[in-house]
């Protein structure tokens, strides 16, 4: 995905890393270069918001249970697969 203007950091690497930083698993110079990305690009901030609200959603509902293994990468790939449906699909 790209909204097609520039920035410092690309839209493909705001989106690969955004669990990091809903989960708070970055530095605070990272946070804040995704935070002004998130700022600046719309397309980013609506994706954003929907991984925000699927993590709520998960912690909701499964924040006592244990997590196997492996569970975020079919998730996160599962997530991959629907963005390019949906992208194909626009």
């Amino acid at each position: 995905m790209s909204c097609g203007n520039p920035h410092d950091v690309p839209c493909s690497e705001v989106l690969d890393r955004i669990y990091w930083y809903l989960d708070g698993e970055m530095s605070a110079a990272d946070c804040e270069s995704i935070r002004q990305h998130l700022d600046e690009c719309s397309p980013c901030l609506r994706e954003f918001g929907l991984e925000e609200a699927v993590k709520r959603l998960v912690a909701k509902h499964c924040g006592c249970d244990p997590v196997p293994d492996g569970l975020r990468t079919k998730v996160l790939v599962r997530i991959r697969q629907l963005q390019a449906e949906f992208e194909v699909s626009e």
